[in-house]
């Protein structure tokens, strides 16, 4: 494996009733907290009255920012900042799931900046400095309460970058299961897929010796293929919530893939798609996953037979390295076609009309991939084996 430093400082406080953390993390960052949040999940099932209460508990002097989207956009980054620069915000609480997180990594890391801040995403600065916040997880998908990472919509350009700094980790997620008891089930097996993305990004790459990590990797997948079909069929389910939550998490913490980096082409892939319909994540990944496995099968054959046998038990017996790999490839389609995620491009009305606009927003900075460096064209024929 390669030299590495791990590094991540956020506390993470799972487990039911744990909402009352707040009262004790909170003030330590200061009195005006700014609230962000998305539509109205967290009104109707009682969680945004509970944080209010414990709030008023502590006096804290409550600002909002509501609305976020499911791919958050730059304008609502931008409004967040305006409010902390003008009210001098000094710890904001993000209050929902990854968009809400990714969007408040934004104004955090954007209210301490002079400059503009999708600058971040442009790759023109990189955040050196940023107000710190908390998270109340109320969706198990992107992993976005214990990384740094974040992912930003420009609208108006439709252009969907990732970007993250050092000082955008949360300073503490409070993860209580009982908070997703209200996620439908689209939302459901979207964070589903989501989730079991991350590992399989992980888990591509190129370097030798990561026994362990792959092991890691091996056995999120693996639980998740378990609980994640009856959470479907049970969402108020208290242990399978938990489960799935806490797989959720540990899939991008940084703690499965100290030693190596893995390839990430897919998530690229589909930014770019999703900057210009504006798709649910987790429904684009499920679509485009196996047909970027299925291009790239030849780089590492054994990589994707190992896949194949030791996470969807695939029989070795009289076939070739190439065929088993193959059939890995087909069950990880089975999976999440039995769960109820899209298969086509087609399910969300996208023809072959902007292909060529989504692959020249792919490769904006360039080939990119680590298990497999990938160009225009390269993404033109996943793009188009994904109609």
């Amino acid at each position: 494996m390669e030299n590495f430093t791990f590094y991540n400082p956020t506390k993470l406080i799972f487990g039911k009733g744990q909402l009352e953390q707040i009262k004790t993390e909170l003030p330590q960052y200061g009195n005006k907290v700014l609230i962000v949040y998305g539509g109205g999940s967290i009104k109707r099932n009682g969680i945004y009255d509970n944080v209010l209460s414990l709030l008023n508990e502590i006096g804290a002097e409550v600002f909002e920012i509501s609305g976020v989207e499911p791919n958050p956009r730059l304008s609502t980054v931008r409004k967040g900042i305006d409010i902390c620069k003008k009210e001098q915000i000094d710890v904001l609480l993000a209050v929902g799931g990854g968009s809400v997180i990714d969007c408040t990594k934004a104004i955090a890391a954007g209210a301490k900046y002079d400059g503009d801040v999708w600058d971040f995403m442009t790759r023109k600065a990189v955040a050196k400095e940023a107000l710190p916040f908390g998270t109340v997880l109320t969706l198990a998908a992107t992993g976005s309460e214990m990384n740094s990472g974040s992912v930003i919509t420009n609208w108006e350009t439709n252009e969907k970058y990732g970007w993250g700094s050092p000082v955008t980790f949360p300073k503490f997620s409070i993860l209580d299961p009982v908070h997703t008891f209200s996620v439908p089930k689209d939302q459901t097996i979207y964070g589903i897929v989501d989730m079991m993305s991350h590992v399989l990004e992980h888990y591509f790459h190129n370097v030798d010796n990561t026994p362990l990590q792959d092991r890691w990797c091996e056995s999120i997948l693996r639980t998740v293929m378990e609980a994640g079909p009856k959470l479907v069929e049970d969402l108020e389910n208290y242990e399978l919530r938990e489960t799935i939550l806490y797989c959720g998490t540990m899939a991008l913490n940084g703690m499965v893939n100290m030693g190596y980096r893995g390839d990430w082409a897919t998530h690229n892939i589909e930014h770019a798609v999703s900057a210009v319909y504006d798709i649910p994540h987790g429904g684009g990944l499920a679509i485009i996953f196996p047909h970027w496995m299925a291009y790239n099968l030849n780089v590492n054959v054994k990589r994707f037979k190992q896949l194949a046998e030791r996470v969807f038990d695939v029989q070795s017996s009289g076939k070739t390295d190439q065929e088993i790999a193959l059939e890995g490839i087909v069950k990880l389609r089975q999976f999440w076609n039995s769960i109820g995620a899209p298969e086509r491009l087609a399910d969300y009305d996208i023809s072959d009309d902007q292909v060529d606009v989504m692959a020249d927003k792919t490769v904006v900075f360039g080939e990119f991939g680590t298990f497999n460096k990938l160009g225009k064209n390269d993404v033109m024929q996943i793009l188009t084996a994904a109609l």
